[in-house]
């Protein structure tokens, strides 16, 4: 076999990472499904050097991919008994997990997986194989030495989702495949239940469905975990437990699939996604996880239906079967992938039907002009994220906003040292966090904002359990202080706001709190300042709140708001909610009295905000004179 050949670069998988990244399967792909096969052609080009120990095995790929095609058979519909024949779209997905390995060890490359795709895209049978395949014929052996196979004994396989029926759809579709796939049929032993694990008769080891529902959780060593519809999981409880089970055998496998989801910034699911979408945007190097992205783009247009094959794959063999019969030469090339002219009218009679479906799906939603119909238009059939019923104060577009205006401490210190500060705080619970904030009126215009944390030393371990976040990572990095004892000692707030004056030589106009468990600080600031004005009370009503909440939103919308970059402040932001009195003014609250989901930083900021937006509306005389609008 030649050194060419054994690149990998004119295997089907890398053909079509070309056709969609560089040919005209482009025009059926999101941008982030086109950074995936970018990632994979440009790995072809540095495989097997010092900085990247790992090569695209065509051998490796070639099993997974025999395995459905010889082996699996369809268990439902007008195919079932026959084999599986995989769109192209798979072929890419699972010759990519497969096919890269280690250059010495042949283990492989890719350890975790992030698959998004909208309903109806195969994901099911998909992962079915995929689990039957972990039980019956996965193998290593060195890069291009199948001789050399050893199998993995005693495989354990977990098919695991949020609740048990969910985790049986997996598990039931394998079951079925493998009792209708004859080959697979007589490696394992298959009990009458539904539910009872299965087991191969020669390597040992079981498959068994798994859900928050099974009582034992814990796996010992599992070689392939699925996690199906992670969107559905309110916790990453599942996924936490399944992850730190890993790296027990030599080529463990832990693969997220799923469609969008509601809520979106509550959900484990999207919080994961945003790091994948990191991986391939290069802002995050992993190695060991492969991604693949398929939803609509953010600036397609839903009512164009050529846009829609971008989430929903199976549909670009309708439009290849159409060209194929106007005869355009285009699609006998891409016939070839498909497996042959019969093989791409074959596909595209499934994707006839999906497209008459999504079409259904779409007339009914848009046609009843229904929010609720066309936020799960939205989710399930073009695979985009939408915030919950819950009234989140930032939707997804703010939330993005907001992290493109966030620079690091250098930059913001930078802009702000000097300048005219009105210090925001907000006093939670003392065995819970307190936050404070600092407001800048930038000479351009803009406003800049900076957010703190205070959270007792003794609480801290207790509060990451409940609350789900790293504050003891956070308060080694600077974006939070963990104040000694059980409760939170609130002279730090008064410490924090000191050392801005000394280091960065703030002015401070006015301290503005929540009368709410600070009346004891905000004495104790005016006794230090020698000013009995420098404290202001913030309303916490709506009202009160209104020209913060509405002008912080605002600022952000025009681009004129500058954030000193925070994970902590990220998370509150997010999980902010609006409530609305009967005038239309706003206030922030969390989703519930006693929820975990805390935004006291962000409270805090907008104390100070609302002061410092009046000040940005009725300039002072000072502020006149500066400007050069008046003179002296």
């Amino acid at each position: 076999m030649s050194e060419r050949w054994k690149s990998g670069k004119h295997h089907i998988v890398s053909q079509v990472a070309k056709k969609c990244a560089q040919g005209d399967w482009r025009r059926f792909c999101g941008p982030y499904e086109i950074k995936a096969y970018e990632r994979h052609l440009r790995d072809l080009e540095r495989q097997g050097t010092p900085d990247f120990p790992y090569v695209f095995d065509t051998t490796r790929a070639d099993r997974i991919i025999r395995w459905f095609s010889t082996i699996c058979r369809h268990v439902r519909g007008p195919l079932a008994g026959q084999p599986i024949r995989l769109d192209p779209c798979q072929i890419f997905d699972l010759g990519c997990v497969y096919g890269w390995v280690h250059l010495e060890t042949g283990a492989r490359r890719f350890r975790i997986t992030y698959n998004k795709r909208a309903r109806g895209m195969w994901k099911s049978t998909e992962k079915s194989g995929q689990a039957l395949f972990h039980m019956c014929a996965d193998a290593m052996y060195p890069p291009y030495e199948p001789e050399k196979a050893v199998y993995e004994m005693a495989p354990e396989v977990e098919c695991a989702a949020v609740d048990r029926e969910q985790a049986k759809r997996v598990f039931g579709d394998a079951r079925l495949m493998a009792l209708a796939s004859p080959q697979i049929a007589k490696r394992l032993k298959i009990p009458k239940s539904e539910t009872a694990p299965l087991k191969h008769k020669k390597l040992g080891g079981f498959m068994r469905p798994l859900s928050r529902d099974t009582k034992n959780k814990d796996s010992g060593a599992p070689c392939y975990v699925v996690i199906d519809e992670y969107h559905a999981h309110p916790t990453s409880a599942i996924y936490d437990i399944e992850k730190s089970s890993l790296g027990k055998r030599a080529q463990c496998l832990l693969d997220v699939i799923t469609t969008a989801g509601d809520d979106a910034q509550s959900k484990p699911c999207y919080r994961e996604e945003l790091y994948a979408k990191q991986i391939l945007d290069g802002d995050q190097i992993a190695e060991h996880y492969f991604v693949m992205i398929r939803e609509l783009a953010p600036e397609a247009n839903v009512h164009d239906k050529t846009v829609w094959p971008q989430a929903n794959p199976a549909l670009r063999s309708v439009i290849l079967a159409d060209e194929l019969a106007a005869g355009l030469p285009s699609a006998e090339k891409a016939a070839e992938i498909f497996g042959g002219a019969d093989a791409l009218r074959e596909a595209a009679i499934y994707g006839r039907q999906m497209l008459q479906t999504i079409t259904d799906d779409y007339t009914e939603a848009y046609g009843s002009n229904d929010p609720d119909k066309i936020r799960n238009f939205l989710i399930r059939r073009m695979c985009v994220w939408q915030i919950g019923a819950v009234n989140h104060y930032l939707d997804e577009h703010c939330m993005q906003l907001v992290r493109e205006s966030m620079i690091s401490p250098q930059e913001f210190a930078a802009l702000t040292d000097g300048l005219e500060c009105w210090i925001g705080f907000d006093l939670g619970k003392r065995i819970d966090l307190s936050g404070v904030g600092a407001v800048f009126l930038l000479p351009d215009g803009r406003v800049a904002v900076k957010m703190y944390g205070f959270l007792p030393e003794g609480a801290a371990q207790r509060h990451e359990r409940t609350d789900r976040v790293a504050y003891i990572a956070w308060a080694k990095d600077g974006y939070c202080t963990l104040t000694p004892g059980d409760v939170t000692d609130n002279s730090y707030i008064a410490d924090w706001i000191e050392a801005g004056e000394l280091q960065h030589g703030w002015r401070l106009v006015e301290i503005c709190y929540d009368g709410h468990n600070a009346t004891d600080l905000a004495i104790a600031l005016c006794e230090h300042y020698s000013n009995e004005d420098i404290c202001v009370e913030i309303a916490q009503s709506c009202a009160g709140q209104n020209i913060a909440v509405k002008g912080f939103r605002d600022l952000l919308l025009a681009r004129k708001l500058v954030l000193e970059y925070s994970p902590l402040v990220l998370w509150c932001l997010a999980n902010a909610v609006e409530i609305k009195n009967n005038y239309g003014d706003i206030k922030l609250s969390k989703k519930h009295k006693d929820d975990t989901e805390r935004i006291d930083p962000v409270a805090g900021m907008m104390n100070g905000l609302a002061r410092a937006l009046v000040r940005k509306e009725n300039p002072s005389l000072g502020d006149a004179i500066a400007s050069g609008a008046w003179g002296m």
